[in-house]
């Protein structure tokens, strides 16, 4: 005699439904009173379905079945698509209007628990496969959620021509979609359906723009009121001008920048980095690092010529208000690659206006070119830190030495959080904060570990491994 599921003991049907998708967990709890009495507040088994199809997150302390009808909540948003009574354009906007805060604390929230640890792919790809980032790939494969949560910040907006060209205090859902779209790791270059629009001119309006570098700021990608929080539109600035620039310079067709600057999501997470050597001895107190900074990084610095910056900044009978942005910005701009090894040199407790949960770290290291042996201002000596802000986002300070005697400093964020294989995004400037400028965006990723027993004073071969030798082969200048 066949037996009904139902009247299998609880144990096995716990089982079985631990395999569903979650999508049809709603349907079945609609079956029957016993299906819906069962799934309702059974933590343990909605826990049991999220690790069967999402990343095991870091820590069990969530709700469980919130955070399954939320993931199912955001794909039923992200597979809406426009109706043909109300134009696209105007679809989107509603539809990031009332749902943008949702997928924001969604999204985020699913890369805060994607995959940490696990060993590389290759050389060049520093961090794990997630189903999490797998997700969020997909749902925002689309033109119309890239469209409707990826480009609604003031910068897309007065791309679009529809803001008043005033530049308010920033709105939170301004920052909210800046931050999704500095996460997704992708800036979007084109804008609107046919892709006519360039979003370079304006990123980059804002980017070099030396009203934007205060006291306040830091001259980094801070909001301008002192309080180290991120002003996450003017990190998407910077992404936006950083691969515009790689595009053009064909970096992007190579693993170690393509991996994450044409990939959604490439290492968007907390502790995503994964090491290399995998088995590293590591001194006393690099273990008390816990930023591990001590390492090989690529970095990638832009700037413009210096009359073109100047005349940009101040030309003839300006009288423009602080908050009108200056005109679009589309002129040519000098790309260098570098490369950093840094190393520990002090840890010590965090500061008043630090956040206190991790300590700072001081490092020391140098630069060389990797493009143009000729430029002076590649290759330096280093120094820095790198430390926790009050809302919880890390933040790294580099010097630039020459002949003993600081010239050029940077201030950035580590995208994705702590120990994130997407690296720093930020600002360059004169170390004295020169009124005059110049400044402009870089950014560095890690991309090996120091080699056990090695000279850390050199720039060794494990150091280029991940780079590749077609880069080595070629000058972008």
């Amino acid at each position: 005699m066949a037996v009904l599921l139902i009247q299998l003991p609880p144990e096995i049907v716990h089982n079985i439904l631990s395999f569903v998708d979650p999508d049809t967990l709603p349907v079945l709890q609609k079956t029957c009173r016993y299906f819906y009495t069962f799934v309702k507040g059974n933590s343990a088994l909605c826990r049991e379905i999220y690790c069967h199809t999402l990343d095991e997150p870091p820590s069990y302390d969530l709700d469980w079945e919130r955070e399954l009808q939320d993931v199912l909540r955001l794909r039923r948003i992200c597979a809406r698509k426009g109706t043909e009574k109300v134009s696209p354009s105007v679809c989107q906007a509603v539809v990031a209007c009332v749902q943008l805060p949702f997928v924001f604390n969604t999204a985020t929230r699913l890369l805060k628990n994607a995959s940490r640890g696990g060993t590389r792919q290759a050389r060049s790809v520093t961090y794990p496969q997630s189903r999490n980032a797998s997700l969020l790939t997909e749902l925002f494969e689309s033109d119309e959620n890239r469209e409707a949560f990826l480009s609604r910040s003031f910068l897309f907006e007065r791309a679009r021509g529809r803001t008043n060209g005033i530049q308010n205090p920033p709105q939170e859902d301004h920052q909210q979609s800046a931050k999704l779209h500095s996460l997704f790791g992708m800036p979007l270059l084109k804008l609107g359906r046919t892709r006519s629009s360039r979003m370079y001119p304006f990123a980059c309006s804002k980017v070099y723009d030396l009203r934007e570098y205060t006291e306040n700021t830091r001259w980094g990608p801070f909001m301008n009121d002192g309080s180290d929080r991120i002003d996450w539109e003017k990190v998407e600035a910077i992404l936006l001008v950083l691969r515009n620039n790689m595009k053009n310079k064909g970096l992007d067709t190579f693993p170690i920048f393509s991996n994450f600057w044409n990939t959604a999501f490439g290492g968007s997470w907390p502790r995503s980095y994964i090491p290399w050597p995998e088995e590293q001895e590591r001194s006393e107190l690099e273990l008390q690092d816990l930023y591990n900074v001590s390492g090989t990084w690529l970095r990638v610095v832009c700037f413009l010529d210096y009359n073109d910056f100047f005349s940009y900044n101040f030309p003839i009978g300006d009288h423009l208000p602080d908050n009108i942005p200056r005109p679009a910005l589309n002129t040519g701009e000098a790309t260098r690659l570098i490369l950093m090894k840094i190393h520990v040199t002090k840890v010590e407790a965090p500061g008043e206006s630090d956040g206190q949960d991790h300590p700072v770290v001081h490092f020391e290291g140098f630069s060389r070119s990797l493009d143009g042996s000729w430029d002076e201002n590649a290759n330096s000596d280093l120094r820095g830190t790198a430390r926790m802000t009050p809302e919880g986002e890390v933040r790294w300070t580099t010097y630039s030495i020459f002949s003993g005697i600081e010239r050029w400093k940077s201030e950035g964020i580590q995208l994705g959080g702590i120990q994130s294989a997407r690296g720093v995004v930020g600002n360059w400037f004169d170390k004295d904060l020169d009124p005059h400028g110049p400044c402009g965006p870089t950014a560095f990723w890690k991309i090996s570990d120091l080699e056990p027993n090695s000279d850390d004073q050199q720039v060794l071969l494990h150091d280029f491994l991940p780079i590749g030798e077609p880069l080595l082969s070629r000058r972008f200048f």
